[in-house]
This record gives C-alpha cells, structure tokens and sequence, in this order.
C-alpha cells in the first residue's frame, strides 16, 4: 500500500524537530516538513488559499471559521504552539496604568482584534481581574513594523467592536512610545520597551503570576492547533491516529532532551533548574496532546470566544476534533 503524502507547514519547534529530520516518521505517511518562521504566513496561507495538507492552525481562527459553517479542515488536539499571557501586556505608565484595572477605557493596540493571544489576554483580564473592557478603543496593526499583521481570513464579529485601523506608517512600539496609544497586548513586546523606561510590563513578575494562574485554573493557553484539509482525511482517515501518535512522540524526545544535564540542549544556563520546575509545577507533563488534559484550557478559550461574540454558542470539544484513538 502507498503511503499517504502530507505537505505540513509549521514552525520549528523542538517538539516538531523529529518529525522534521525524519527520526520519527508517521506510519502510512509520507510527510513533507515544510519549516515555516511565521505562524501568520502559515494561516494566511492554510486559510486562504489552502496552500498545505496540514498546517499549524490558529485555534481561535479554526474554532470561528467552524462556528461560521466553513468545514474545509478538521482538527488534531495536537498544539504547536501555547503561551502564557501575562508577560505580553505592555504599558505605557505615562498612562496612569498600575494594575490591570487601569486597562478600563483605554487605547489599547493589538495585532489582531480576533488573534488566539488577544482572545485569552481579553478573557484572563475579564475572569481574573474583573476588568471592563467594554469601552477600549482596540488599535489594530503590526507590533513592531507598519502596517497591518498579515493577510488574515477574519470571519465577520457578531456585535461591533471599537476598532481603529492602525493606517498611520507607524508601528504599535511607536504609537505607545508617543503616547498615542496607552497599552499593548499580543505576541511580542514592543521594541520601545528597551529604550522608552516608561514602557513596562503590566505583570512585572510574571513567572510567579503565570505559575500561579496555572496551578490554580489548571489552564495552559493553547494558541495553534493541528489543522488538516477534510477531504484529505475523510479519503483516509486513519491518519489522524498515525499523526497524532508521531507527534507525542516527537514531544517526548524534545522533552527527554531538555531534561538531559550533559549538554545543555539550548543556551540557557539554568535549563536544568527551569526544567526541573516545569516538572513540578506541570507534574512532569508540560506539553499535553489530546482532549482530556487540555479540557479546561480548550473549554476556556470556548468561552472566551463565545463571550467576545467570535462565535455564537459554545462547541462541545469532541466536534472540534476528530478522534484519534
């Protein structure tokens, strides 16, 4: 029997590392890696033109255009790429802003209005805070350049939303540095927060914070899910337990690596420590895949989409994505 081929376009990461170089290999697949730096290039191009088999997907991005009736991908629980939040709220302390409270009214820039990231610093702020966001005026554009952050295929929000269009040539980092707008929140930090000593992190101590909000909610923000196009896997459905499987195992080599003391696998001095308090905090499972231990991270981003009228009612999990057992 022919292996099924599959065009995969994800980032790098060291959990998707054995995949790339071949040391693990799908059973019944033959995959085609292809390494991709930015995660906004890879949704604009699964989204819009369909340009791979399987990509890394925007998990606020899949859930909208599924609960708007676009089917053309199904979903693995397998996630690329989860980040806490905490740390990428900056702030312009010329402002005013000293707590999260403070964010209530504000000019707050943002990549993306509808971005996984925004999506769960809005819902960490609302259920954490009990922060009114109800009257931000949102400034949508690029971090650190000009312009707008990619070509997204955004589904329409179901109420209005105060959102200005950054069309101004300059970057959000200058905006803020300008006092032109008074917060930031998203995927990265301004570029003024080197040389601007106003402009701050809102959680200043954000491992604690982060650790935390972990151990009490039990919630790891997932950004990016597995997204691969239907007709692909209705034509042959067992590779969504092959895949799913090649990706644990990918995850538990990178995680074995990290763990090992010889040589430090990346240039962090204190790895071994950090390491041994992911272990702990996370009870040695920092990366899960699948439904059941993502639960209360996944129900949460539903959630906080059905609550930001991204979507109109909540999806149960098991329609999200298709089994791999």
């Amino acid at each position: 029997m022919t292996n099924v081929p599959i065009r995969f376009a994800c980032g790098l990461y060291d959990r998707m590392l054995s995949l790339y170089t071949g040391e693990v290999k799908p059973a019944g697949i033959d995959l085609q890696f292809e390494a991709i730096e930015s995660p906004r290039e890879i949704f604009d191009r699964m989204s819009g033109a369909q340009a791979f088999d399987m990509a890394e997907l925007s998990a606020s991005e899949f859930i909208s255009q599924m609960a708007a009736g676009d089917r053309h991908f199904v979903a693995l629980p397998v996630f690329p790429s989860r980040v806490f939040r905490h740390g990428l709220i900056s702030i312009n302390k010329r402002s005013g802003i000293r707590t999260p409270q403070g964010l209530a009214g504000k000019r707050i820039g943002v990549p993306l209005y509808t971005m996984t990231a925004a999506v769960w610093i809005r819902g960490l702020l609302k259920h954490e805070y009990g922060v009114d966001l109800s009257n931000v005026t949102w400034v949508q554009g690029a971090i650190n350049k000009g312009g707008s952050h990619g070509t997204p295929t955004v589904k329409p929000l179901l109420r209005p939303v105060n959102i200005q269009i950054n069309d101004s040539g300059r970057s959000l980092s200058e905006l803020i540095t300008a006092d032109e707008i008074d917060a930031i929140v998203g995927t990265s930090l301004p570029h003024s927060m080197k040389t601007d000593p106003d402009i701050v992190r809102l959680f200043p101590d954000f491992p604690r914070v982060e650790q935390d909000y972990f151990t009490r909610t039990r919630i790891f923000p997932i950004m990016h899910l597995i997204a691969i196009r239907r007709e692909l896997y209705e034509a042959h459905p067992f590779i969504a337990k092959s895949l799913f499987q090649a990706f644990n195992k990918s995850r538990d080599i990178a995680l074995d690596k990290l763990r090992t003391p010889i040589a430090l696998r990346y240039m962090l001095p204190w790895m071994t420590a950090d390491m041994e308090t992911v272990d702990r905090v996370f009870n040695n499972d920092p990366w899960p895949h699948g439904i059941e231990p993502n639960r209360p991270t996944m129900t949460a981003l539903v959630q906080y989409l059905v609550e930001q009228d991204l979507i109109p009612h909540a999806i149960p999990l098991e329609e999200i994505f298709v089994p791999v057992d």
